[in-house]
């Protein structure tokens, strides 16, 4: 995307950069963590450690599932912003993409897209070649009601949004959302 505007609410956010890409700007009434895999059950755990069900969905379906929530289960053309980071280890994007103008926030920069909530339903073959793919680091609507963030390192994604948008996204069975304070870091793993 050539115009990066709709991301300014984040540049220009003021937020700590480390709480920013994890739980999005200052602000939200509530927040919340998807959990993509649990949190860990001791100091020092590795990821590798934790033993998951044949069935556990992907991280880019966790999200997708709670996108869908956030934008209250509502069509697929709901309008919603949502940038990729451009550091990925491997590529899943064209490259094009990945030269043009970045959204950049203090050690992550970002390409920003325009699209709609089925974008997202439609990720691995958009931008991943019907290959897995990771969230969007950032997703959003363009009245800010909400902001959704995945950054690189932690295994959950932060949630910022109205304290009944938490408190229907933590009642979900399907997904594995608690409420959280962007104040305190939750136990995370090991190298």
């Amino acid at each position: 995307m050539e115009d990066l505007s709709a991301a300014d609410w984040l540049v220009r956010a003021g937020t700590d950069w480390r709480r920013l890409v994890t739980f999005g700007p200052d602000g939200f009434e509530a927040y919340g963590r998807l959990r993509f895999i649990p949190d860990p059950d001791r100091p020092g755990q590795a990821e590798a450690d934790v033993e998951l069900p044949d069935d556990h969905p992907p991280d880019i379906e966790q999200a997708r599932t709670a996108l869908r929530a956030l934008c209250g289960d509502g069509p697929a053309t709901t309008p919603i912003f949502s940038c990729v980071w451009d550091g990925h280890p491997w590529t899943f994007l064209d490259p094009e993409a990945a030269r043009g103008p970045l959204v950049v926030l203090p050690h992550r920069s970002y390409m920003l897209f325009a699209g709609d909530l089925g974008d997202i339903g439609r990720w691995e073959e958009e931008f991943g070649g019907g290959h897995p793919c990771p969230p969007p680091a950032f997703a959003w609507p363009a009245d800010h009601s909400w902001c959704f963030t995945s950054d690189v390192d932690p295994h959950w994604a932060g949630i910022g949004a109205s304290s009944a948008a938490i408190e229907a996204l933590t009642a979900r069975t399907e997904l594995d959302i608690v409420r959280a304070c962007p104040d305190r870091a939750p136990l995370g793993y090991s190298g």
